[in-house]
């Protein structure tokens, strides 16, 4: 159940913040993210389950974006939206050269790449421990 109100320390801007009355599943968080990143036409969207296989994340999220202005506007909308539905405030890393940048969101850790970067760091592969194949793309 979420409850939304007005941010009253923002004056003389509406705003309105999400209040979740109960935390959210772990699949409930992976299918916002992944709607988001539909939504902001992310290309080669791969999902990687971690549970039980590591401890930083259940879940790795990697997907490219055309240039470095779309991987910084996905990873900042992302970051964003998350805030506002209520999902907690989430970490950035790589914000300034967008060619690899790291959100984390607790229970979900996205990367999103420039392709050549993406193919360059291939990091399917290594962490579907050899289940996925190589990425297509220059190196």
């Amino acid at each position: 159940m979420t409850q939304a109100h007005t941010d009253p320390a923002v004056s003389g801007i509406a705003t309105t913040k999400v209040v979740r009355m109960t935390e959210p599943t772990k699949d409930e968080l992976l299918d916002f993210v992944l709607g988001q990143l539909d939504d902001d036409q992310a290309q080669d969207v791969v999902t990687i389950d971690l549970a039980g296989k590591s401890s930083i994340a259940d879940y790795m999220v990697i997907a490219s974006g055309r240039s470095t202005r779309q991987v910084a506007s996905i990873a900042q909308k992302l970051a964003e939206k998350l805030k506002q539905s209520g999902y907690g405030p989430v970490k950035l890393e790589g914000l300034p050269a967008a060619d690899w940048v790291l959100l984390d969101a607790g229970d979900i850790v996205v990367h999103l790449f420039r392709p050549e970067v993406r193919s360059f760091y291939n990091l399917e592969r290594m962490w579907a421990f050899g289940d996925a194949p190589p990425v297509a793309g220059t190196a």
